[in-house]
């Protein structure tokens, strides 16, 4: 009985060390959300780098900020536990009220995504009036819409005459509610990601792509056109309606929270000095290198660039950079104007 026991509290503790040595990928959405199902994608392919299983734990909540908390305030020092952040994570540090920094953690890595507007094919969205869901993130499409509305030059002043008079943001629609909604005519303008774009909508006669907010450009800091939608980024859709590039101040603070927001798309994050850090990130960069690997993200993501480890780093110094107080300033009330609690917070100010 004693060998019995002896054996199975040593096939226990075999077992929980086996547990123990998975990594536990945070997403701060339920199972079923687009980062829930990228982050399910990108880990089949990361385990065959990595050696270890991967273990994906949802924590959902308002705004998505719940589980980005959890993670700084009850998580983070676990060497086995990484945050996979998105785009809602990034404008909520820019206005939000959060307990998380990005700037006190290890990068590991992140994909450069963007993300893709239409309209449906009944409607001018130059001329009549904007019916699009409010929801995590999508502040910088509701700022994009504006300013293709309102032209060269567009001020604060004009663009929040637009959003009173020519706009409508419906809050407190689900994900499921805003497709049906947007395929009823409900909505006429939505966004979504790449592969969703491509998955509900590509063909679907009642949708036209309007935009892609393009992608940054790690090396200049500006937003160049997207390879996937070619011609169709923000600035180059404008440029073609308007016959000038985009400028101004209400073009300035919609770069702002558009970098912060598509640049952190889907990004990866663990606790600073984390010894498994050089071990993530040598397993990214293999994954990255990996045509087989590529190819299965590739297919559901879209073809987007990989930033990882110190380039990581650089990007994140780079969008720090961007931020001017009174940029900042205007972004912030321009949200509160929208009827967002945004705050503007002086920690996020470079020094």
């Amino acid at each position: 009985m004693k060998k019995l026991l002896t054996g199975a509290a040593v096939a226990l503790a075999i077992t929980a060390q086996t547990a123990f040595a998975d990594f536990t990928f945070i997403v701060p959405q339920k199972p079923g959300s687009g980062t829930s199902v990228w982050t399910e994608i990108v880990a089949k392919e990361l385990e065959k780098h990595l050696g270890e299983k991967i273990v994906i734990r949802n924590i959902p909540g308002a705004n998505d900020i719940p589980g980005f908390n959890k993670f700084h305030n009850d998580y983070q020092d676990d060497d086995k536990v990484v945050m996979v952040s998105h785009g809602g994570n990034g404008v909520s540090y820019l206005v939000d009220e959060v307990d998380y920094d990005y700037y006190q953690y290890d990068p590991i890595g992140m994909m450069n995504l963007t993300i893709i507007n239409g309209y449906r094919e009944e409607i001018d969205p130059y001329k009549d009036k904007i019916i699009f869901s409010a929801g995590s993130g999508m502040n910088p499409d509701m700022m994009a819409h504006i300013l293709l509305k309102g032209g060269p030059g567009l001020t604060m002043e004009r663009a929040k005459e637009i959003f009173a008079n020519d706009y409508v943001f419906v809050k407190g629609m689900s994900g499921g509610e805003r497709r049906l909604g947007y395929q009823r005519g409900e909505l006429n303008v939505t966004r979504e990601s790449t592969a969703a774009y491509n998955k509900y909508y590509t063909d679907a006669p009642y949708s036209k792509v309007w935009f892609s907010q393009g992608v940054y450009n790690l090396e200049t800091g500006e937003i160049d056109s997207d390879p996937n939608y070619p011609g169709q980024s923000i600035h180059e859709v404008f440029e073609q309606h308007w016959g000038v590039k985009p400028s101004g101040e209400f073009w300035d603070a919609f770069e702002l929270v558009r970098n912060f927001r598509d640049v952190m798309q889907k990004a990866l994050w663990t606790h600073k000095d984390n010894p498994e850090t050089p071990r993530l990130v040598a397993a990214f960069k293999a994954m990255a290198a990996d045509p087989e690997s590529m190819a299965k993200i590739y297919e559901k993501t879209g073809k987007y660039d990989w930033i990882i480890g110190d380039d990581m780093k650089s990007a994140l110094t780079q969008l720090r950079g961007q931020i001017t107080r009174d940029t900042y300033a205007n972004l912030v009330n321009f949200l509160q104007f929208t009827g967002k609690p945004a705050v503007f917070k002086e920690a996020v100010i470079p020094q």
